[in-house]
């Protein structure tokens, strides 16, 4: 990272611009980037090569002294087919996990193994065989080319460059030689790091940035010493091996021999063993059933119906091993009093999963909607996410890894990206602008979530006027906003864990983070190319009730039985509480201004408290519902459903639309939508797509009409319902976070002394820390 300024957009749009058939990914090291590369191309009518620029070891991988390892070699691979893509990836995960010595690295023996569908070519400058004949090592770059021949055969080529560097003109006739020796063939390749010749300035800043540099620094030994390294034209390449025109002809063969399909379209769930006799469909409708009469007196038809049509859809889609998986982890960390969070997210919002107890909401009592969470018309996997007590989160990890196989279980990487205001630090930095000049100037950028520059200089006077007055600080936007969105470091995701049904590195490459085994792929494309992807969060406040409860049941003999799960949900002292605003240490209620609107609003209910949760984000606030949600409830303005069809659907909400659940029910209700097709409709909503809200449109208004309501009352509730479907929220999620912080907030009215020791505690032992509080 930080070592090339080519984003791959761009890059991938520059190629089919300049009519290239192909082009390839070769990162140091890493494969970070492969399956955005590769949609890209697809995308844009260019075939993707993908590949790798290796580290090779001097001696072996497990080799680590000093001085003698410590520098490694360059070597090109690409996959030809899907076994070297598989090849690919298992030697990129190894040199991670078993050959990292500064760098990660493979050895001649890895090679040997994974060497089947995989094309080597000699490297450029660093690779071993170029830096042999730069120093006039004939022999024994002779001899390193002879191993590569043997390991790879006519699958091995020796690379030529021309960036315009002295030992490129000394080396390349020595390869040629070389070449003709060994009857090796060779083909013609240019190194790019940016996409525009104009970009070398970018991307040299690029580096300081990644060497703590700055540009003006002499002793800098990291730095290109010339501009050639952006993607050149057919044209140019001909100037530089015109005389030699097999090594261009070499490029596209090699192109057209690269033929890999990356398939989005297969599930590679791990299996979840089941008793003997019973298949996954078979032993989870069981389970479901058994648990159906744990959690229900009385079982309805309508809840049997409920149950019945949710596994009808999960079993369709092939998700039933899915199910069992989640269920399995989270009934484990039950039985070892790990505390559970009752949901997260859609998933409250299925009966299947309160019935197995992955969730600890009944659906049917909130009116939650399992097409939110699974579309029976959209096969699309299942996003569970589940919070745990922060302190025993590592435990529910071990027990995936020791259930399915350390080589099976993975966390999952994220990265930082260089985002407006940080871009500016940096690059301000390393041209050596002033430190309070460069920070004044970052905080021009206004304050607003994913803001970019662009926006920023659209938005700000102040900052058009800083860059029209000051060539310097022109500069400085210009070079920033060169780098904007590049990932600037790698980390550990917080939460997401991935599980395979074999051997990870058989889908995607591996590395260490510190002494965590991480997915080189984000969480999104862990979910695009089909492995299962769950998110183990930790969550504070689950820690703090259960110490709480310890606490209270260890000092209040009358408080014995106290059971968080059955709290009485109508207490007055919880809302006198809560509309006091003395919700400090309250889940999700601390903020200055959710204490503001607590007093204002005067909670009354739990649904008061769900659609706080969904009312208080940057959205809704800026547009005024968050004012008229209020007033409304105080009887300050009259409630007005538009029609006597959304009344049961909003009269919670007092005819505001909160919830994106309420956009579906209206769909359903009013125009005869099934659920699915409504999730499309919110899904088209929130996308804002002109042409496919038209048809939809069309088809609400028809469907209205069908049920006798009036076409203009048809159109006027459409049009606030895709008003409002750009700030709805998840339902199910607020519900299930609002029952936490009306525990917590329970515990604080009754036991003020315990829950706060327990807060506290939670928080740190630092003294200064607690007499703060």
């Amino acid at each position: 990272m930080l070592d090339g300024a080519a984003r791959i957009v761009p890059l991938v749009k520059a190629a089919r611009d300049l009519g290239m058939p192909a082009l390839a990914i070769t990162d140091h090291g890493v494969m970070y980037g492969a399956v955005d590369f590769y949609k890209a191309c697809q995308k844009y009518g260019i075939k993707p090569i993908l590949g790798c620029e290796v580290y090779v070891a001097p001696r072996t991988r497990f080799d680590r002294t000093p001085q003698v390892d410590d520098h490694q070699f360059h070597l090109v691979l690409l996959a030809e087919n899907q076994t070297g893509y598989q090849n690919l990836l298992a030697l990129v995960s190894q040199a991670h996990l078993q050959g990292f010595y500064y760098k990660p690295r493979v050895d001649l023996e890895l090679l040997q193994h994974h060497r089947e569908g995989l094309i080597a070519l000699s490297g450029c400058l660093a690779g071993q065989i170029p830096a042999l004949l730069s120093r006039g090592e004939i022999e024994e770059a002779r001899r390193k080319a002879g191993e590569l021949q043997d390991i790879f055969g006519r699958n091995f080529y020796l690379e030529v460059q021309d960036h315009h560097l002295p030992e490129q003109k000394t080396v390349n006739p020595r390869l040629f030689r070389l070449a003709k020796e060994l009857n090796l063939p060779l083909v013609a390749t240019n190194d790019l790091h940016y996409i525009q010749q104009e970009d070398a300035g970018i991307q040299d800043v690029l580096l300081c940035i990644q060497t703590g540099k700055t540009v003006q620094d002499k002793d800098r030994s990291l730095r290109f010493p010339t501009h050639e390294f952006y993607l050149k034209t057919a044209d140019e390449m001909f100037l530089l091996f015109g005389e030699r025109p097999e090594v261009l002809q070499n490029t596209l063969e090699i192109a057209e021999r690269c033929q890999v399909n990356l398939n989005f379209d297969t599930l590679h769930l791990p299996e979840f063993p089941v008793p003997a006799g019973e298949t996954p469909e078979s032993y989870l409708t069981k389970l479901c059933y058994q648990g159906m009469q744990r959690r229900y007196a009385a079982v309805t038809p309508a809840i049997k119906e409920r149950l019945d049509f949710e596994l009808q859809v999960i079993q369709r889609m092939g998700f039933a091993g899915y199910f069992l998986i989640v269920q399995d982890l989270i009934n484990w960390a039950r039985s070892q009093r790990i505390p559970v969070g009752p949901g997260r997210g859609s998933a409250a919002g299925s009966l299947v999963a309160y019935v197995l107890g992955i969730t600890n909401l009944d659906p049917l009592q909130y009116d939650l909607l399992f097409e939110r969470f699974l579309n029976p018309q959209r096969v699309t996997m299942p996003d569970i996410d589940i919070d745990f007590c922060y302190r025993r989160r590592d435990e529910v990890i071990n027990y995936v890894v020791q259930k399915y196989g350390e080589e099976q279980v993975a966390q999952i990487i994220t990265f930082g990206t260089m985002q407006a205001r940080s871009a500016i630090r940096d690059v301000g930095r390393v041209l050596g602008l002033p430190l309070g000049e460069v920070d004044r100037v970052a905080k021009m950028v206004p304050e607003e979530l994913g803001i970019t520059l662009a926006k920023a200089l659209e938005t700000s006077p102040e900052l058009q006027q800083a860059a029209a007055k000051d060539e310097r600080i022109q500069r400085l936007l210009t070079v920033s906003q060169g780098l904007e969105g590049i990932p600037r470091h790698a980390s550990t995701h917080a939460a997401g864990l991935v599980i395979g049904k074999d051997k990870l590195m058989n889908f995607l490459p591996l590395q260490r983070t510190g002494e965590v085994v991480t997915t080189q792929f984000t969480k999104e494309t862990v979910e695009e190319i089909g492995l299962l992807k769950m998110d183990l969060l930790g969550l504070r406040t689950l820690t703090v009730m259960n110490d709480a409860v310890q606490i209270i049941q260890r000092t209040r003999p009358e408080a014995q039985n106290l059971d968080l799960q059955k709290l009485p949900l109508d207490d007055a002292a919880t809302y006198d509480l809560l509309s006091r605003g003395e919700t400090i240490g309250v889940f999700q209620l601390e903020s200055s201004g959710l204490r503001s609107l607590l007093r204002e609003m005067k909670p009354s209910c739990l649904e008061d408290l769900i659609a706080l949760n969904a009312l208080y984000r940057p959205g809704p606030l800026g547009s005024g519902m968050v004012e008229e949600f209020v007033k409304r409830k105080q009887g300050e303005t009259v409630v007005d459903y538009w029609h006597p069809t959304l009344e049961p659907i909003l009269k919670d909400t007092y005819g505001v639309i909160v919830y994106q659940e309420q956009v579906m029910r209206i769909a359903s209700e009013m125009a005869g939508f099934s659920l699915g097709e409504a999730d499309e409709l919110r899904r088209a909503m929130s996308k804002k797509k002109p042409e496919i809200l038209a048809a939809y449109r069309d088809s609400f208004v028809q469907g209205a009409i069908n049920r006798r309501i009036p076409k203009e009352t048809a159109q006027r509730v459409f049009e606030l319902m895709e008003y409002f479907a750009g700030y709805g929220f998840n339902r199910s999620h607020s519900t299930a976070y609002a029952l936490i912080a009306y525990q917590t907030a329970y515990l604080k009215a009754h036991y003020p002394a315990e829950f706060m020791a327990a807060l506290l505690t939670s928080i740190s032992t630092n003294l200064d820390k607690v007499a703060f509080y």
